[in-house]
């Protein structure tokens, strides 16, 4: 059997057809139901015309759909596209012309931006609209539920491990890029690296998975997975669904458009739910604050399901780790380094092993490298990038010159440079500084914006905070920081930057801060440096 989701999952199904797979708000499918609605779709979009390696993108939010298409994509051979919901015309546009998108699924509610875009992509051979909303229907879409009453179930293919999945990055260093894997090596990394995470031991032949899925839930193991970040991004998608499927996992969405801890911790109550996925400390803050409310109301939320939280792709402070954890003593909290460019490492806290912040135990597969590819020497103290091995990306999709810098063979060996930079500690260990795009360089002296931004969310009363290189006659860059306060709460600029001094050495402390209702980022928690740039400006 090859390694691929849909063959894999399609195998999946017939071991456990009645378990439940996906869920969103009152609306449950099982695996059964899952999968013959994703054959169903396959059938719609092959007699659309689309064949193995056509694009299919998905301008969706949270939802069971979003899961039925991305399977009934990869049913096809074909290639889903994930297309960030928060894109206006311009965006959307670029997006799908650069994937090549014959297909777009979207919600109704953002279907005034897919109107105002859809004469201006001839590639386009169908849009497909899912009603989430009475306005913006666009009159030359397919309903999503006709393709069910409509399509037979497409039969069962072979599939190939060299088909093409693809991931765009958010596009913080520039334009979104589509990183392409193998599916087979992907999907074995996944299997390799996530089943015994969810409980499930991997068997040595994935023909055997099905079984080994069926005994284990005879046996009592039944992860159930809620996303609580966007399925758009990777952290979402990955570590929230496309891994825990792989171990036969039911699958919860939250149906709030924007992260409610509350809304959170009363699907996995009612639920169960065994592993939640979020994005650091802007998800896990108000997590915290969830529970204590709860408490403090006489109704605290019943956590004891609850065996792993999961986060990746940006920092999380210990200070927040111990916090969660003196909240849900038996939960174990997974920090995953990586990007859509690949995994390079992970640190387990729990009870009785202290967390730490961007301190992180590396697969044998992951180095750190200098500007001149010398192996960077545990305690040596040396800084240098952060090399993934193990399933390295084909490449950025149309974009040969970007896969030749990330993408590098050394010594024999190819890995993917990301940009996180790192040193080695004596034990092997990394520590990781930050991205070097984002280093600020300060009367000579570099500075990366993450350890500062972790000093000054010890201030009491900071809520959250980014850190920028502002142009400054003096230091050629100034470090700046731009932060948010707790409700109620009122900090000096000089006593945060006292604070920081007390932690770092002089030099890395902000020269301003600069104080905002709330930090630009993402919607899966990731730092918009260049907004913050721009309110840091405009507050000096």
């Amino acid at each position: 059997m090859e390694s691929h989701f849909a063959t894999i999952w399609e195998n999946i199904a017939d071991s456990i057809g009645d378990s439940p797979a996906i869920t969103h708000g009152s609306v449950t499918r099982t695996w059964s139901q899952y999968d013959e609605r994703a054959a169903r779709i396959a059938t719609a979009l092959v007699e659309a015309g689309l064949k193995p390696d056509s694009k299919v993108g998905l301008y969706l939010y949270n939802s069971n759909e979003y899961l039925e298409a991305q399977f009934a994509t990869f049913k096809f051979r074909g290639v889903p596209v994930n297309v960030n919901y928060r894109y206006l015309d311009e965006e959307l546009l670029y997006l799908l012309e650069n994937s090549d998108s014959e297909v777009l699924f979207f919600h109704s509610s953002l279907g005034d931006r897919v109107a105002r875009v859809i004469d201006r992509l001839p590639k386009l051979k169908l849009l497909v609209e899912v009603s989430d909303s009475d306005d913006h229907h666009v009159p030359s879409a397919v309903p999503y539920d006709s393709f069910f009453a409509e399509h037979e179930p497409m039969p069962r293919i072979t599939r190939s491990d060299d088909d093409i999945y693809m991931l765009y990055t958010g596009g913080t260093t520039g334009m979104p890029k589509g990183v392409m894997y193998q599916m087979g090596s992907l999907v074995d990394s996944f299997i390799a690296n996530g089943l015994m995470l969810l409980g499930v031991t991997p068997p040595s032949d994935i023909a055997n998975l099905g079984a080994t899925l069926r005994e284990a839930q005879a046996n009592g193991v039944r992860p159930i997975s809620i996303p609580g970040c966007p399925l758009m991004h990777g952290t979402g998608m990955w570590i929230g669904a496309m891994m825990p499927s792989l171990a036969g996992a039911h699958i919860v969405t939250l149906e709030g458009r924007s992260f409610d801890a509350h809304e959170l911790f009363r699907v996995v109550q009612d639920k169960q739910a065994t592993h939640v996925t979020v994005v650091g400390d802007s998800f896990v803050k108000p997590m915290i604050q969830a529970i204590d409310e709860a408490v403090s109301q006489g109704t605290p939320y019943d956590t004891s399901s609850l065996s792993m939280v999961a986060s990746s792709g940006v920092m999380w402070t210990s200070e927040v780790k111990q916090d969660l954890l003196d909240r849900i003593e038996q939960v174990v909290l997974f920090d995953a380094m990586g990007s859509s460019e690949g995994s390079m490492g992970m640190a387990i806290s729990m009870k009785g092993l202290p967390p730490a912040t961007a301190k992180f135990s590396v697969s044998a597969t992951t180095k750190v490298f200098t500007e001149d590819d010398r192996e960077v020497q545990p305690g040596s103290g040396e800084i240098g990038k952060v090399a993934a091995g193990g399933a390295v990306p084909i490449g950025y999709f149309k974009d040969p010159e970007k896969s030749v810098k990330t993408f590098r063979t050394i010594n024999g060996v190819r890995y993917s440079f990301p940009g996180d930079m790192a040193t080695v500690e004596a034990d092997g260990s990394l520590t990781l500084l930050g991205r070097g795009s984002q280093v600020i360089n300060s009367a000579g002296e570099k500075i990366f914006p993450e350890e500062v931004e972790e000093a000054v969310k010890r201030v009491d009363g900071v809520l959250d905070c980014l850190v920028v290189g502002i142009d400054n006659e003096k230091f050629g860059q100034a470090v700046t920081a731009v932060e948010s306060l707790s409700p109620g709460a009122t900090v000096e600029e000089t006593t945060i930057i006292a604070s920081v001094k007390t932690q770092l050495a002089g030099y890395k402390a902000p020269k301003r801060v600069v104080f905002v209702s709330q930090i630009p980022r993402a919607p899966n928690g990731k730092a918009d440096y260049k907004t913050a740039r721009d309110l840091a400006i405009a507050g000096l």
